[in-house]
């Protein structure tokens, strides 16, 4: 068995040894998006740090768990915080969790990020839902020596969760636009110039992280919710020097609003 598969296989040994639950909707939250998880009823939690083969967060505002529970009454597994290729792992390491999500047997996976908002459109604190992305990382999570690694992204980003999250907005007063995502590998923050170049592509905001969880759960055929938190303006349109202290600080305030709509979106998948 290849080293990849081997340690799959060891990792979902040991989670289905231990859950009490076979999740149905995966969630993986972002930078300030940790304390959604406390929406989740008949809570069990494991560190990452206590799961073999597990890549364990190291940035502030990753929590650092998996969380097993409830929501609406669906069974969800969470990833309170992710891991990242800026953090010095491989690409292998940053797109593991999305298949234990799958493994466990989700069907449905809700990706969120902080991110910078381009699109002169968005302001700090908006959400956007995600509906497509630009892929500027150096690596792609399906290299090597996989089957039937030539998917078709066209449908990245499942366009009926994407209704089902305007409607669950709506119900809390939320108006939640759609943009494109870019990702680059960070941890810098882009150049002014940069960003310029991105907007160029048709970026409307931009992150360091979520595109290879997105490529490897479709890979796996899980279908994709994306909802971005514009953290912040980016570079050279932001007054302020950026900093990841801001990112998490806008994820807090924003954090009420983050766990209706999550809620909502997860009742009606």
């Amino acid at each position: 068995m290849p080293a990849k598969n081997k340690k799959i296989s060891q990792t979902l040994k040991f989670l289905k040894s231990r859950i009490k639950l076979k999740p149905e909707i995966g969630i993986i939250l972002g930078s300030g998006f940790g304390d959604i998880a406390d929406i989740v009823r008949d809570k069990q939690i494991i560190p990452y740090s206590k799961i073999g083969n597990f890549p364990v967060s190291t940035v502030k505002g990753h929590k650092g768990n998996l969380v097993f529970g409830r929501i609406a009454n669906k069974p969800v597994v969470i990833m309170q915080g992710r891991v990242h290729y800026y953090e010095g792992y491989s690409i292998d390491d940053v797109a593991f969790p999305a298949r234990v999500i799958a493994g466990l047997g989700a069907k449905a996976l809700i990706v969120t990020t902080s991110v910078g908002g381009i699109n002169k459109r968005f302001k700090k604190g908006d959400f956007m839902i995600i509906n497509d992305h630009i892929n500027l990382m150096p690596e792609n999570p399906l290299r090597g020596k996989r089957k039937d690694v030539f998917i078709d992204m066209c449908d990245a980003y499942d366009k009926v969760l994407q209704e089902i999250a305007v409607k669950a907005g709506k119900k809390i007063g939320l108006k939640l636009s759609k943009g494109v995502l870019a990702a680059l590998s960070g941890p810098s923050y882009e150049t002014p110039a940069e960003i310029n170049m991105l907007r160029r592509l048709g970026a409307d905001a931009v992150c360091m992280s979520t595109v290879p969880e997105v490529i490897m759960a479709r890979y796996l055929h899980l279908s994709v919710l994306g909802i971005a938190l514009i953290s912040n303006m980016a570079a050279g349109i932001s007054p302020k020097p950026l900093s990841h202290a801001d990112v998490v600080q806008a994820g807090k305030e924003r954090m009420k609003e983050a766990a209706c709509l999550i809620e909502g979106i997860v009742k009606e998948i």
